[in-house]
This record gives structure tokens, C-alpha cells and sequence, in this order.
């Protein structure tokens, strides 16, 4: 039995794995080429957009050094400065910022900034030392892809993105008109001239004025401009007149404009006024267009009418009202012949004579007519104090014969005529001859000499020759006085003299002494009024004292001396029994405990109490003592009173009336006496009751 043979193994080598070799180092170089990569982009977007500017030529434009602006930031820089195809132009071309390149506008505008001097100043100074740079203006606007502009020679007068309206002047000339110059409005700069230019016909000049908000709201048909370059002089009734604008009017020339009439409406974009020389001419610019519903009318003239011209002016009471339209001469048949008459057309507008704007003509014809008839007449009148230019002038004369308003066949109305009042200034300088040579000019110059003469004589006087040195003499006196020590002493003195004053009325405010003599003023007149109540009262005394001394009168003074002389007897005899001698001791013992009760009671503060009554009461009595210092007669009748009285006590009996009265007096006394003693008793038993009264 063989063994089978066992089949042969295929045997292949293993391939190496690519992530085996792979090694995490790398990952640097890639990770370097990623950022290389991605810096590059970076750099390439953000690089700007390339934009292309055409210039007539590049003077200063240097690539990779010159900016371009937009409201002096810088946006991007020029990289190539090339030739146009034809060489006609230069192209710039610049990176900008692609923010702001979004933004840009087909109507952008550029221009190369440049030192500039121009009538209104000095522009681009900076650039002197920084080199020059292009700026830019334009209305930002979202998505804009336009990169081809047209740049400008010159800075645009109005940017792109100001508000306001553009109109467009139209002038005879340009020779006072310059890009720049400022447009007026009451004075005001409201606007700006732009770049003068000729119409395709070159008959005028058009010039753009752009009027910023929100004054180009101002600006409606009613306008009109005027010219402000230079001065103007003029001549009239009022004198002389001169007419000066700005500065920068006068230097660079400017316009002005203002509504010369109401009802205008409102204006649009490049609607065309004419330029007028001056204010005056601009607001009577509304006359010199007739419109159609002008009134025209016919005047008829027998004298010469040179001086009158077509386009003459219509007055009537000083504002123009219409003109004169044309001239012409016709023959009329009279019958003294046929005569040639003068004949003046003129248009009056009704609107100017105050009527209604709908009235038309036949509202001025019927105001015309009715004016007529109340004394309107039209007559020649100077234009001006020095010129020969004549004016029609309409004139009520309310002394002119009646005249109508006639209106002929085939023809126009004639207006009736007064006489003119054209003055004839070669008479008028004859008459002015004529007054000078009839001046007594010889009489004068005698007059004028001999006053001459006079001063001379005056002047020659010792008296006045010898003035000047008195004055002299004066003026050194007085400088002598005034350098005194004593005279430059006096304001340091009177300094003094103030600062005293000053400080004693500071020291009386500070005592209160106006409130001291206020006070004082008040107890005066409260002793007045008390004095015055107490003399009311001294004529009852008065009276009171004269009864008393009749009753003394009447006494009988003997009987009462006697019966005075019996009462002090009895009175002896009283005080002699023992009962009165007793007393003392009793009353030395009450006084004792009055003496305590007194201790207790200045205890109590009633001794400063007493004294403030007691200094009231001395108080009243220097009163009632001024009272009686004031009535010396009283006094005197008194002391005769006292006289009488002891005449009286004298003359009295022990028998008299006055006698028994006195005994029944000591009667009463005796009463008195015993009701003391056993008063003196009762306080010995009980001196308490003293106090208590009990």
C-alpha cells in the first residue's frame, strides 16, 4: 500500500501595507500647504476690485503711491497708470476696497486732487507735502458691478447724494458767471453756480444753479434771478444810490432770486429762467411780457413824443402797470384841416391794477371806464430826475373836464390825455442864471470885508493878546493849589473820615440802638397819653380843693382850736391808763411773728415783687410830678388857701359849730380807742390771729 503524496502549498510573499509606510510627520507639509493655499486665496480675495478711471492725463498719479479717497478715507490705491488705444487718453487703474466697490454708481464721479486757487480760495493745500490723490463721490447703492468710469479735469460744484433742484439759467453773456459762484436768497448762500456753457446755437449761455434743500422749495414760476456781480450806482428823486453785494459776489460774481409775485407753482428739475441785471429789473420783469388778457389801449398826443420809446413803462400812482407797445403818427380830418396827431398803443394788465386774476379784459376795460369818468387821464412824464426816456403815467385829476372812454369803429379805446409835465430843463437853467446874477454878491464881499476887518481888530487888542498869558498864570495857580500837601491830602482825610462814619454806624447797628430808640419813642408816647389822662383829671381836682376851701372858709376856727385842744386832752388821758401801757408788749409780740411771716414771705420772692411794684409806683409818681410841674397856678392858689385857713382857725370860739363837731369827732375817737384795746386784747390772747384773721 503507498502512501499518497500530499499536494504541493502555493506559497505566496504578503504585500506590505500602504498605512504601515505612512508616517504622521506628513501631515506638516500638508498642513503647510493647506495654509499656504489658504493665504493665497485670502490674499486674492481680498485684494480688492480693479476699477478703471479715463483722465485727460495723469499729471501727478504715481502707481502703488497714489489713493483714492471717498470723504477723505482712504479706499484703495492705484496700481497701473496706461494709455488709451489711441493715445487720446490715460486710464488709472485702481484696487478698491469690494465693500466699497459694491457700492459704486454708473453716474460716480472722480478727479485728481490738486492744489487750486480759484475767486472763492485755495483748495488742495495738502496735497502740497502728501502728493496728490484721487477723490471720489457717488450715491452708495447695494449690488452696483459697474468698474469703467470717466473722471473729471475739475472738482464737480455739487457732489452726487446732496438734496436739493437743479435749474438752468439762461444769460446774455457769461462774462460775470463762473462755476462756483454762490446763489442768494435774501442774502443767504443757498446754492452754487456749475460750469457755464453755450446754447448749440451760441445766441446765450446756460449755466445749471443747484438750490439745496429744503430752500429749492422756495423756488416756483414767481421767481426770478438777478445778477449780484459788482456794484451798481444810480441816480434818482431819492439821491444817490449804491448797490453792493457780498464779497464773495464781488470777487467770484453770485446770483440772486427771490418770488416777485403770489400764485406761482411749483418747479421741476432743469426749468430754464432768464438772468436779469438787477432787482429792479427782475420784478418788472412781470410787465414786460404781454399777456393775453392784456387790455390794450390807444393815446392820442398833440406835442412830441420824443423820448417815448416801445417797451416804456405804464405808471399809475408809481407801479408799473403795463407799457407801451408800439408808436405811430395818422392824420386827422378837422375843419380848420387836416392835422397829423400822434398815436401811442400801450397794454395794461389787469392783474397789476389789483383785479381779479378770471376777470379778463372787460373787467378792466368796465374799471378803466369808470375811472375815466372820475378824472383818469394819461399823460408824458421823465423816466428820471436826469434823463430824457418819457413814460406814459396815468393821473386822477378830479378838476379835468368830462371825458369817456371812447372806443371808435374798427378801432382801440382811446384814453384821454391831460397835459404833460415834461420839464424844460434849458429854461430852467436860464432862470437859474437869471437868480444868480441877480445875488447882491458885491454887497456881501463888502460885508465879508468888513467883518474881517473887525476880527482883525480884535485880535489885535492888548486885551486879547495879553488872554493868553492870564490863562496861563491861571492854569499854573491852579497847579500850584492842587500839589499842595494840604490839596493831595484831602482824599486820604476824607477816606478816613468815611471809614469812621462807617464804623460808628456798624457799632450802633450792632447795639441796637434803632431798636433802643424805637423803644424809646414808644414810652414817651405812652407818658404822654398817661400825662394826658391825668390832666383831663386835674381840673375835678381842682374843683375838689376849691370846695374843701369854702368849707374851711365856713368853719369857725376858734371853737375848732379849742375843741382840737379837748380831743388831745382826752387822748392823753387815754394813753395814760393802764390798758395803753399794756398794749406795746402785745404788740411787740404780734410784730415778732409779723417779722417771721415778713422772713417767709421774702423767701418767697416777694420783696422783688414789692420792688417792681414800688419802681412802677415811683414810675407814676415822677409822672404825676412832671403832671404837677406843669400847673404852677394850682400851687399858688393853694398856698393862698393855707393862708386863709389859719386866718380862719384864729378867728373860731369854743361855742361854734365846728366846736361840737370836734367833740363829736372825739367822741368817735374814744370809740376808736376802746375798739383798739380789745383789738390789743384779742391779738394778746391770740396773736395768730393777726395772720389768719380769725
Amino acid at each position: 500500500m503507498t502512501d499518497p503524496t500530499p499536494a504541493e502549498l502555493e506559497i505566496s510573499q504578503a504585500r506590505p501595507s500602504f498605512w504601515r509606510n505612512l508616517s504622521i510627520v506628513w501631515l506638516v507639509p500638508v498642513l503647510a500647504l493647506v495654509i499656504a493655499l489658504g493665504v493665497a486665496w485670502k490674499g486674492y480675495s481680498d485684494r480688492g476690485t480693479l476699477i478703471h478711471i479715463t483722465f485727460e492725463n495723469a499729471a501727478g498719479v504715481t502707481p502703488n503711491e497714489t489713493t483714492l479717497r471717498f470723504r477723505d478715507v482712504v479706499i484703495g490705491t492705484v496700481e497701473s497708470v496706461n494709455f488709451s488705444p489711441d493715445l487720446s487718453h490715460v486710464i488709472v487703474s485702481a484696487r478698491v476696497h469690494n465693500q466699497v466697490a459694491s457700492t459704486f454708481t454708473p453716474d460716480a464721479q472722480f478727479w485728481v486732487v490738486r492744489p487750486n486757487v480759484t475767486a472763492r480760495g485755495i483748495t488742495g493745500l495738502s496735497t502740497v507735502l502728501s502728493g496728490v490723490y484721487i477723490e471720489g463721490a457717488w450715491s452708495p447703492t447695494k449690488g452696483s458691478t459697474t468698474v469703467d468710469f470717466t473722471g473729471l479735469e475739475d472738482p464737480p460744484t455739487v457732489q452726487p447724494g446732496r438734496k436739493g433742484t437743479r435749474v438752468t439759467i439762461r444769460a446774455r453773456d457769461g462774462n460775470l458767471l463762473s462755476a462756483g459762484a454762490p446763489v442768494f436768497y435774501k442774502g443767504i448762500e443757498v446754492g452754487q453756480l456749475e460750469t457755464p456753457h453755450l446754447t448749440p446755437a451760441g445766441d446765450a449761455v446756460l449755466v445749471d444753479a443747484f438750490i439745496e434743500a429744503p430752500n429749492d422749495k422756495r423756488i416756483t414760476t414767481a421767481t426770478r434771478f438777478w445778477d449780484l456781480s459788482g456794484f451798481s450806482v444810480s441816480l434818482g428823486t431819492g439821491g444817490l444810490k449804491l448797490d453792493v453785494g457780498s464779497l464773495s459776489a464781488l470777487i467770484s460774481g453770485g446770483i440772486a432770486f427771490d418770488t416777485v409775485f403770489s400764485g406761482g407753482s411749483p418747479v421741476t428739475d432743469s426749468t430754464i429762467f432768464d438772468l436779469f441785471d438787477d432787482e429792479a429789473a427782475a420784478r418788472d420783469s412781470i410787465f414786460t411780457g404781454v399777456g393775453a388778457d392784456a387790455l390794450d389801449l390807444a393815446i392820442e398826443f398833440d406835442g412830441s413824443v420824443s423820448g417815448l420809446t416801445t417797451g416804456a413803462a405804464v405808471q399809475y400812482r408809481g407801479l408799473r402797470v403795463g407799457e407801451v407797445t408800439s408808436l405811430g403818427a395818422f392824420v386827422e380830418d378837422t375843419p380848420s384841416g387836416q392835422v397829423v396827431r400822434l398815436r401811442a398803443t400801450i397794454a395794461i394788465d389787469p392783474q397789476a391794477l389789483g383785479l381779479p386774476a378770471n376777470g379778463g379784459k372787460d373787467a378792466a376795460l368796465h374799471f378803466l371806464q369808470s375811472a375815466v369818468a372820475k378824472g383818469l387821464r394819461a399823460r408824458l412824464s421823465t423816466a428820471g430826475l436826469f434823463s430824457a426816456a418819457l413814460i406814459v403815467e396815468l393821473v386822477d385829476t378830479p378838476d379835468a373836464p368830462p371825458a369817456a372812454l371812447e372806443t371808435p369803429a374798427n378801432g382801440l379805446p382811446v384814453l384821454p390825455t391831460t397835459k404833460s409835465q415834461i420839464p424844460d430843463f434849458t429854461a430852467t437853467a436860464q432862470g437859474l442864471l437869471d437868480r444868480v446874477n441877480k445875488l447882491p454878491i458885491e454887497e456881501v464881499l463888502n460885508q465879508a470885508t468888513s467883518l474881517m476887518s473887525a476880527i482883525e481888530d480884535i485880535a489885535r487888542a492888548d486885551g486879547t493878546r495879553a488872554t493868553p498869558a492870564a490863562l496861563a498864570g491861571l492854569l499854573t495857580d491852579a497847579r500850584a493849589l492842587i500839589n499842595q500837601d494840604a490839596t493831595q491830602a484831602l482824599p486820604g482825610e476824607l477816606e478816613g473820615a468815611v471809614k469812621d462814619l462807617r464804623a460808628v454806624v456798624d457799632e450802633l447797628k450792632a447795639q441796637g440802638a434803632a431798636a433802643q430808640l424805637a423803644d424809646a419813642i414808644a414810652n414817651a408816647n405812652t407818658a404822654a397819653k398817661g400825662i394826658a389822662d391825668a390832666s383831663q383829671k386835674f381840673p375835678d381836682l381842682v374843683d375838689s380843693l376849691q370846695a374843701v376851701a369854702d368849707k374851711l372858709n365856713a368853719l369857725p376856727t376858734d371853737q375848732l382850736v379849742a375843741s382840737a385842744t379837748k380831743v388831745l386832752d382826752s387822748a392823753d388821758a387815754i394813753i395814760g391808763t393802764d390798758q395803753a401801757r399794756a398794749l406795746p408788749a402785745s404788740l411787740t409780740d404780734a410784730l415778732d411773728q409779723v417779722r417771721a411771716a415778713l422772713a417767709d414771705l421774702r423767701a418767697g420772692g416777694a420783696i422783688e415783687n414789692t420792688n417792681a411794684a414800688l419802681a412802677s409806683a415811683r414810675n407814676a409818681a415822677d409822672a404825676v410830678a412832671q403832671a404837677s410841674a406843669t400847673l404852677p397856678d394850682l400851687s399858688a392858689r393853694l398856698d393862698a388857701l393855707a393862708g386863709r385857713a389859719d386866718a380862719l382857725i384864729s378867728s373860731y370860739g369854743a361855742r361854734s359849730d365846728f366846736n361840737a363837731e370836734t367833740l363829736a369827732a372825739l367822741r368817735e375817737v374814744q370809740s376808736a380807742a376802746r375798739a383798739v384795746s380789745q383789738l390789743a386784747r384779742q391779738i394778746e390772747r391770740n396773736p395768730n390771729s393777726l395772720l389768719i384773721g380769725k
